[in-house]
């Protein structure tokens, strides 16, 4: 990738890594015999679906009615849909636009199952379920905490209502498959009574079988014998990041590099806030490619400032071969998933650019956004 050649600030989708997650997703899916569709909440840019297809992904999952339209709109199929609640102003196209409908209650089962099936005889409707473990350790990113909203434990589940299909469950977050064997357990120790009566079961996203390091043999073998023991159940995975792992870039450049008390901040052409929130949510800390891997205070050592008013948009610290200058580019790595879908316009700070670095023709610019965007949210 040609770095000079793409405007800063810039998303930037690399093709040939794409293309390289999708091979190792489509073989999981073939050797264990599994559906394995896209979830939108981690990657949903719809330029890049066309390779998607080209793989034969052309299924997602959605949790909203317009992750719904984009999934018939922009991949052209039907969408796996949960969403923690369904409104009287949106089940109807939901379901119309849905092939399974997943429901996060009881209650709102017994509120809109019966209207989802007037509008689309066809669908199939399960219910999310919580096997009250999970191995992720942060709690903003936990469906199984103590207390959650997401999901029926075993206590107010007795008996399975009428018409329901699958079950759904979600309890991974860039988790290994030996936690999938975990959650497994739990699963079939609270609920696997009902699992022969189904036809079934959503087991959520958080496979980052696209990560180095992942055992994707033992996910293979983990969904075969899952399989053989329940032969009557479809086996369907959801994830989000796995698709998107490591397949791309923010660009941007140093504007300013300020001092305060001997603390040295190089500020940036983009926010951690309003562009990349997941270093600030989970936290982690980004990988810059011209930076050493480490902090290191016999090279010159800085902050990393946003450029938004927000007191707290910056991180720290990385240390570089030699001091930053104005203009310097600085390249995030694995900037693609979980950013666009969760960028905001806060400050009506520059939104940065979307493109798609192609194997054979190189840069291609996808979207620019402006002032009509930013005032377009508002009122």
């Amino acid at each position: 990738m040609n770095y000079a050649q793409i405007p800063s600030p810039c998303y930037v989708l690399d093709e040939a890594l794409l293309k390289k997650n999708l091979q190792l997703i489509d073989s999981v899916r073939k050797r264990a015999n599994v559906e394995i569709i896209l979830a939108f909440k981690g990657f949903a840019m719809w330029s890049a679906f066309p390779i998607l297809n080209a793989f034969g992904f052309r299924r997602a999952t959605a949790s909203s009615l317009a992750e719904a339209r984009l999934a018939m709109e922009e991949m052209g199929d039907f969408a796996h849909t949960y969403a923690p609640i369904y409104t009287d102003d949106d089940i109807d196209e939901i379901a119309v636009l849905s092939s399974h409908l997943t429901f996060n209650s009881i209650s709102q089962y017994e509120r809109f199952s019966a209207r989802a099936k007037s509008v689309n005889q066809t669908i199939s409707l399960g219910l999310r379920v919580n096997p009250e473990f999970s191995e992720v350790e942060t709690d903003l990113y936990n469906p199984c905490a103590k207390g959650s909203r997401l999901g029926i434990t075993s206590e107010y589940l007795k008996t399975l209502p009428e018409n329901i299909d699958g079950l759904h469950f979600h309890a991974l977050c860039e988790s290994d498959s030996h936690d999938l064997e975990k959650v497994l357990n739990a699963l079939e120790q609270r609920f696997g009574h009902f699992l022969p009566k189904l036809k079934w079961l959503n087991m959520g996203g958080g496979h980052l079988m696209t990560r180095k390091g992942y055992d994707v043999e033992f996910l293979i073998e983990l969904l075969k014998n899952f399989q053989n023991k329940y032969p009557n159940l479809n086996l369907i995975l959801e994830p989000g990041s796995a698709f998107a792992w490591e397949t791309g870039v923010l660009i941007s450049t140093v504007e300013d590099v300020v001092e305060n008390h001997g603390q040295k901040t190089a500020i940036l052409n983009v926010s951690f806030t309003a562009h990349m929130p997941d270093c600030l949510e989970m936290p982690y800390k980004p990988k810059i490619l011209s930076a050493l891997p480490n902090p290191d205070t016999n090279f010159p050592t800085y902050r990393i400032g946003g450029n938004s008013c927000l007191a707290g948009d910056f991180m720290g610290d990385w240390s570089f071969e030699k001091p930053l200058q104005v203009g310097d580019r600085l390249i995030f790595n694995d900037m693609i998933h979980y950013t666009m879908v969760k960028t905001t316009m806060f400050n009506g700070v520059k939104h940065p650019s979307i493109g798609i670095w192609r194997e054979k023709t190189g840069f291609e610019l996808v979207r620019e956004f402006s002032y009509e965007d930013y005032r377009n949210r508002l009122s």
